[in-house]
């Protein structure tokens, strides 16, 4: 499990190592490494989701590593509460950033191998913390440095850190 610390609040996430082992061992990776402390939910959409792992406060951008295959076909969808990774048109882009969703989008899941239906990878979910997750995607947005629904005072993730499930590690 996962443990963000937020200027809202915490929010606690499950992995699916069974269904999403590639994309579970990458986001660990990035916790252990502490490059979500400090970053921003740059991406709010209120009725969509809410989108962390790629810029610090200001919209400075964060170099992630090197992007992962996608494993979208899990057979998982993106349902709310889930979280899912981030990418480009390209469906075999994603590295640092994900998403919680906050509505059941299903319009998300994987279809065919194809480009337009790989899909976006679900690997976990929120098991605590979904009112923390709702009073993020209630917040004002604006557009700053050439991106839109980026929220107008920022929400931090102070700290994300790995837990054992029956304490804190």
């Amino acid at each position: 499990m996962v443990v963000l610390e937020t200027s809202k609040g915490r929010i606690v996430l499950e992995t699916d190592p069974d269904n999403a082992p590639i994309t579970t061992e990458n986001f660990k990776s990035y916790v252990r490494d502490g490059f979500y402390d400090g970053l921003i939910f740059h991406r709010v959409i209120s009725n969509f989701m809410i989108q962390t792992g790629g810029f610090g406060p200001d919209m400075e951008p964060h170099r992630p590593g090197a992007p992962i295959q996608n494993e979208a076909d899990n057979g998982l969808s993106n349902k709310r509460g889930t979280i899912a990774m981030a990418r480009t048109m390209n469906p075999h882009t994603a590295s640092s950033q994900f998403f919680i969703n906050v509505n059941d989008n299903g319009f998300l899941d994987h279809t065919a191998k194809t480009q337009d239906g790989w899909g976006y990878c679900v690997f976990g979910q929120v098991v605590e913390g979904m009112d923390v997750v709702d009073s993020i995607r209630e917040v004002p947005t604006t557009a700053r440095a050439g991106h839109r629904d980026v929220p107008v005072d920022e929400i931090l993730i102070h700290e994300a850190r790995l837990v054992d499930g029956e304490g804190e590690s």
